[in-house]
């Protein structure tokens, strides 16, 4: 059950995304985003959980950052889970790579898709809004326990921890 659940997700975040304009700019890496969300139950088409992430970027002289924010869903979301931890990679166009202290801070949005039976997975793929062009990537299917499934479009509202 376990493996169809994960390839369940798997499925339905292929197509989301599959949606996705393809990107027209190279893009480089520079850094991992891990975040924690938390868990909850949900009955509901708009949901809204908070979370916070370090930013470990790829330059090793750069210390890594703390963000805190909202992620909010438009779709369907039915069930409880505990919370979740989701990795990203984060890439930058090269002719515009984020350098600043708080260059993550902004509103992102892209498709998400999640399953859950006991554990299962999910992922999102995230666009920054506005002219930065960043991408969070997912580097795996995020990882969670409890009954759940969720599709629709994510809304994150990233910020610097203080």
């Amino acid at each position: 059950m376990r493996k169809g659940t994960v390839l369940m997700a798997a499925a339905a975040f292929t197509a989301a995304t599959s949606a996705l304009p393809a990107a027209a700019q190279e893009r480089t890496e520079v850094g991992f985003l891990d975040c924690i969300i938390e868990g909850g139950m949900e009955l509901a088409v708009i949901s809204s959980k908070e979370f916070s992430c370090t930013f470990q970027p790829a330059d090793d002289t750069r210390p890594p950052e703390s963000y805190v924010g909202v992620v909010n869903r438009f779709g369907l979301e039915i069930g409880a889970t505990s919370e979740r931890v989701m990795r990203w990679l984060v890439l930058a166009p090269t002719t515009a790579e984020p350098n600043a202290p708080g260059a993550l801070e902004g509103n992102y949005v892209g498709p998400s898709a999640e399953v859950t039976a006991g554990v299962g997975g999910g992922a999102n793929i995230l666009v920054s809004e506005g002219d930065r062009n960043l991408v969070l990537q997912p580097v795996s299917l995020q990882a969670q326990t409890g009954l759940n499934i969720a599709v629709g479009v994510s809304a994150f509202q990233l910020r610097s921890a203080p």
